[in-house]
């Protein structure tokens, strides 16, 4: 099943979701409206290779909580997506076992190719 995870509220998320093929199948999951779960985040992982990559800097709470300044492990990084959607990078795309995160013009790029594809 391929899977996009967003932020219905993202202009950013939005936008990318207008420019989408029409016949994608994608199943569409907002991450604020129906908070991703463990199970759903350990197959990010599996994926990705770690949770640093799934994980967004440029979250609010990262910077007013000052993370920066911390020294963050992956079990950190872990619960702290889990915590707050927020701090999950988007969009997450899972297509055919392959995963794209994140909203880069080459990782959008690689994902349009993937579903025209399809």
């Amino acid at each position: 099943m391929n899977k996009i995870y967003y932020l219905a509220s993202c202009d950013t998320c939005r936008k990318i979701i207008k420019s989408l093929p029409k016949d994608h199948n994608l199943v569409f999951h907002d991450i604020k409206q129906n908070p991703i779960t463990v199970e759903e985040l350990e197959e990010m992982r599996e994926l990705s290779g770690n949770y640093e990559a799934l994980f967004s800097r440029k979250a609010q709470l990262y910077k007013s909580r000052d993370l920066k300044n911390k020294s963050l492990t992956e079990e950190d990084f872990k619960n702290l997506i889990l915590e707050h959607y927020t701090f999950l990078s988007r969009p997450v795309f899972i297509i055919d076992g392959k995963i794209y995160i994140g909203n880069s013009q080459q990782n959008m790029l690689q994902v349009l190719k993937v579903l025209n594809s399809l």
